[in-house]
């Protein structure tokens, strides 16, 4: 059942994705780490190898070769070479698709919320969802951390405000609103902190069962005790050895450094997004002259995420601790008049690493140059049902909306060959 949502009604077992059991599968997730590749990554310049393009602007495929890697008959960008030994702890979801193709923020909001914009609900996110469903890894760590942009695909929808993102813009500072003004001492503080919390259970008491009110409270007073040494050290990487720090690289990477903090202190989830100023200016978006400088984007990736991972695993946190690497949409392996690449969803990639899943592996295969999916198609609602197993979630359980059922996935089943 989902406490903070309202009340959780299973959906029955015979409709419920499992192993023939009735059960559905389980990971052994506690956290999530987001590596959002905002703007599309390239499928076929990444993590889905083809044969190498001659000429760009009229000969379709890979930009650049690819290598062989740790998972038998799998190559990838030979950009990521890091990663290529790493393969073994990951898993390369080829087969990823959904219908929207010409509007970035339509295809970042499926990838974030699994369904498309409802004129009649406000849908949570993902994260909001774990968030929910897991249940606070600390009192006094957020349960959802946004290293990015806020969008309405970001947003906690009717599980409400508790279940929100924190917004951090910086790696080595927390939000200044948790910081105290030196000029209020600990004494004032603490009467204003008493006054309001009077305030606030006085209010609570005369509005009721109002879940909104009662949301919001909630967050007022959740980020009062995020205001503590416990969360704001967190953005002191200066206590990380400096060749740990070196080996995460770019700004990119000490992100990801900071993500490895914040889950290893109790954040539930946390989203690290690549910013359009890393690296070529443009991002992900490699429409034009953007494909030109794609190389250094991969590379940065490369580097953060391989040390991301043999961090985890340092710590005996890669199983605990599911990592996810996505974009809205793919890239076509034709090239447009300048150089770049245009827009696809019916065949993209994702992927996944650690979790506990039986990683080393592939799924899904595309035809000879990515344009249409051979093998095990995955929607994104069985992409968001697969994350949630892997969190120890049921997918098939219902949220409620006010008196609304919202069963957690549009009728998405967890990937059956990650489990067991």
């Amino acid at each position: 059942m989902l406490a903070a949502a309202g009340r959780g009604v299973p959906l029955l077992a015979s409709e419920q994705p499992g192993h023939g059991d009735g059960q559905p599968p389980k990971g052994s997730a506690e956290q999530v780490i987001m590596l959002w590749m905002g703007g599309g990554q390239s499928q076929v310049d990444t993590w889905d190898q083809k044969r190498v393009s001659k000429d760009g602007l009229k000969d379709p495929g890979s930009a650049y070769p690819g290598i062989p890697t740790a998972i038998a008959g799998v190559d990838i960008c030979e950009h990521l070479a890091a990663m290529a030994p790493r393969m073994d702890r990951c898993v390369p979801i080829r087969s990823v698709h959904h219908d929207v193709i010409d509007e970035h923020g339509a295809a970042a909001y499926r990838m974030h919320v699994g369904r498309p914009v409802s004129g009649t609900i406000i849908y949570p996110s993902l994260a909001s969802i774990v968030s929910a469903m897991k249940g606070p890894g600390s009192e006094l760590m957020p349960s959802y951390v946004l290293m990015g942009q806020p969008s309405a695909g970001r947003n906690p929808g009717f599980l409400g405000a508790e279940h929100g993102p924190l917004v951090v813009s910086s790696t080595t500072a927390g939000p200044r609103g948790l910081v105290r003004p030196e000029r209020i001492s600990e004494q004032r503080a603490a009467r204003r902190s008493a006054l309001l919390r009077e305030t606030e259970d006085s209010f609570l008491q005369r509005t009721g069962d109002d879940r909104r009110v009662a949301g919001d409270i909630a967050v007022a007073r959740a980020a009062a005790r995020l205001a503590g040494p416990e969360f704001l050290s967190s953005f002191d990487l200066e206590r990380e050895p400096a060749d740990l720090r070196e080996r995460y690289g770019d700004e990119f990477g000490q992100r990801c450094l900071l993500a490895r903090r914040l889950v290893e202190r109790g954040c539930r989830f946390v989203e690290v997004s690549y910013d359009l100023n890393f690296k070529n200016g443009t991002g992900w978006v490699t429409h034009n002259e953007g494909q030109r400088g794609q190389h250094l984007l991969i590379q940065s990736l490369d580097t953060a995420m391989a040390s991301l991972l043999d961090d985890l695993e340092e710590k005996r946190l890669l199983d605990t601790t599911l990592v996810v690497v996505a974009g809205e949409f793919g890239r076509p392996s034709g090239f447009d008049s300048q150089g770049g690449r245009g827009h696809q969803g019916k065949a993209f990639s994702v992927v996944l690493a650690g979790g506990g899943l039986r990683t080393g592996q592939a799924i899904g295969t595309t035809d000879e140059l990515c344009k249409e999916i051979l093998e095990q198609p995955v929607s994104v609602p069985d992409l968001f049902a697969t994350i949630l197993a892997a969190a120890g979630c049921d997918p098939a359980e219902t949220l409620y909306a006010g008196d609304r059922p919202v069963p957690a996935t549009d009728r998405g089943r967890p990937i059956p060959q990650l489990f067991g």
